[in-house]
Parts: C-alpha cells; structure tokens; sequence
C-alpha cells in the first residue's frame, strides 16, 4: 500500500514540474532523473514495515535554574535593585537573556555596589553563555562578594554556575563553606543542603570521605 501513495507522491511531483512549473524541456530528463533516484533509493534502504525507535536524549545533571531561581531570602526585592531585577526576570523567562544582561548593567551604573544587582548580573552572565561560567559571570560573582563579604548570594550563586558549568569540586568547596557560616535558621539553609547533598551523589564515591561526612 505504501507504494501506491509513493506512486501517486512521485506523479504529482512530475506534473508539478513540468506542467504547473513550466519546467524548460531541456531540465526535463534532469528532474526524472532525480526523482527516479529518490524512488531507487527508497526501494533499496526503505522499509516501512520496520516499528519507530524514537531516541531519549539523557538530560545533564541539574541543580537549579540560576538566573530564574528564587533568591531565598538572599535579595532585597524592595530596593534600589528591585525594579532592575523585576525587568531583568522579565526578559529572562522570554529567553531573552542579552537583554536581561543589559538590564542588569544599566542598573549597575546608578547602583554600583548593590550586591543584588551584582549577583544578578553574574546569573544572567551565565544564562546567556549557556550555562557555562565564563570569567564575565565569575568577576561579576567576585565583585558582589567584595562589597558585602557575608552576604549568602555571590557563593550560592557563584557555586550553582559551577555546578551547572561541570565544575562540581568548585562548587562543592563553595557551597561547603557558604554552609559551615550560614545560621542554622537561615531560609537558605534547607536548599543549600539539599543541593550541596545532589552535587556530591553526582560527584560520586571520589569524594574525599571527610567531606562526606560533613553532607
């Protein structure tokens, strides 16, 4: 049956071609040719007997969104910064993510040391490199923890871009230490753990026993 509606596909074709089209008469027998040779190769590798085997594509390990995730607790979203990372958000979850980056850096112009902004700018960095932490994104991490040394967000953002860019031993070490300083009521502290407990199931049984430990 499938060589009928083949059969009837090719006709169709022709007579588009050469009465529809008004192909030339000396492009003729070049056309035939290339349609007979689509019709040899169907009936030499086709075989529409055989079932489909569509393919899953295996997912990467994930630990979060960084420019979309939510800033638990971690920035100031009243402030100066706030209208800035409300537009920025906004470009982000269109995928528009140079003007998210571009947002971000006209707000750093009027607010050059909110580490909001800062932080921000670094995930949007990421985001649009593709996940890949670029040393755009890593100074824009540096700068934010320059201004505000204790502030959660430049290492918890700073480890999420590692982790996401395969840089997990990175991220492990910043997450740890963002960890053994966080209060035990930070609303913070539940994600870190179980984010930082997700990156050393990836990382496997070459994690250090002593760090192990500590998860």
């Amino acid at each position: 049956m499938i060589w009928a509606w083949i059969l009837v596909a090719a006709g169709l074709t022709v007579g588009g071609l050469f009465w529809l089209g008004r192909l030339p008469a000396a492009s003729r027998p070049l056309a035939a040719a290339a349609i007979m040779l689509g019709l040899a190769g169907y009936a030499l590798q086709g075989n529409p007997a055989l079932p489909g085997k569509p393919v899953v594509r295996s997912e990467p390990e994930s630990f979060g969104e960084a420019l979309t995730d939510t800033r638990q607790g971690m920035a100031d979203r009243f402030g100066p910064a706030a209208k800035w990372l409300a537009m920025s958000d906004g470009f982000a979850r269109t995928g528009k993510t140079e003007l998210a980056a571009q947002t971000l850096e006209k707000g750093l112009e009027s607010n050059p040391d909110n580490v909001d902004l800062w932080v921000a700018f670094g995930n949007a960095l990421v985001a649009h490199g593709g996940g890949v932490m670029s040393p755009a994104a890593a100074l824009a991490f540096d700068e934010a923890a320059k201004r505000d040394p204790a502030h959660p967000a430049p290492p918890f953002f700073a480890g999420l871009a590692m982790a996401q860019s395969g840089d997990l031993q990175g991220a492990d070490r910043v997450w740890s230490d963002l960890l053994a300083r966080s209060p035990a009521d930070a609303p913070w502290r539940p994600d870190l753990e179980m984010r930082l407990a997700q990156l050393r199931r990836a990382m496997g049984p070459g994690l250090p026993p002593e760090d192990a430990a500590g998860s």
